[in-house]
């Protein structure tokens, strides 16, 4: 990071008892979930669903700076579904990712241009660039 790198927002969050049975709270009080594994029977969500969420509304974020710069306004039932596998492979844990974008109306070969430059610019896709398998689609 650069010197004249403007922070813009820290999160935080206070987390007890991990993903089998913790919760997890935001310290504005916005955030307050309850954890539980993967596929289990617990009441809470996992952090692979909170990191598809929060992926995705950033990716989305990113596509709308990318549509601006080409003066063009996202469809309004633009969406996009994430999806997060955890895997376990000889004893250890990654992830895996896939971002399956819809921009509908919009012409094809715009909509790919906007997907790929949102993909290099949103933070959560630089975070994981080289570190974890991304399919990005345009669906």
């Amino acid at each position: 990071m650069t010197q004249a790198a403007k922070l813009l927002y820290t999160a935080r969050t206070h987390t007890g008892g991990g993903r089998q049975d913790g919760m997890s709270r935001s310290s504005d009080g916005r955030l307050d979930v309850r954890l539980s594994p993967p596929g289990g029977a617990g009441i809470g969500t996992n952090p692979e669903q909170l990191f598809a969420a929060g992926w995705s509304a950033c990716f989305e974020g990113a596509m709308e700076i990318a549509a601006r710069k080409r003066k063009i306004t996202l469809p309004r039932k633009c969406a996009i579904d994430a999806e997060i596998d955890l895997l376990l492979d000889e004893g250890a844990y990654s992830l895996r990712a896939r971002l399956n974008v819809s921009l509908p109306g919009l012409d094809r070969e715009v909509a790919r241009d906007i997907v790929d430059e949102a993909h290099q610019t949103c933070p959560y896709s630089k975070a994981v660039r080289g570190n974890i398998d991304v399919a990005v689609a345009l669906t």
